[in-house]
């Protein structure tokens, strides 16, 4: 997250920030997020969090599992999460993000 905001910044580009982790996130927008990406690509299965479930949990095989889980576990969603509008990406990539602001 650092590395986003720090690059907003040097870039001049505004943004809201929401801290899903804390303040959560809407389930309609997680699958919004997850039909536009696919749930694969939100479930970050590198954190600690992940880790941390049963192997039970990291049984995933459809989006209403993954949505659920991700509400139950806001931490497992990878982040940044950037919503421009129109376009959509998750993770920090400091090319892709310049050619979103052009």
């Amino acid at each position: 997250m650092k590395k986003s905001f720090a690059w907003c910044a040097t870039h001049g580009v505004e943004f809201a920030f929401h801290d899903y982790q804390k303040q959560g996130v809407e389930r309609a927008r997680l699958v919004q997020w997850c039909q536009h990406l696919g749930w694969k690509s939100l479930v970050n299965t590198r954190g600690t969090t992940w880790r941390k479930l049963t192997a039970e949990q990291q049984d995933i095989v459809t989006q209403s599992q993954a949505v659920a889980l991700m509400l139950e576990y806001p931490s497992l969603i990878k982040r940044p999460v950037v919503e421009t509008g129109t376009q959509l990406l998750v993770g920090f990539d400091p090319q892709l993000f310049a050619s979103f602001v052009k």
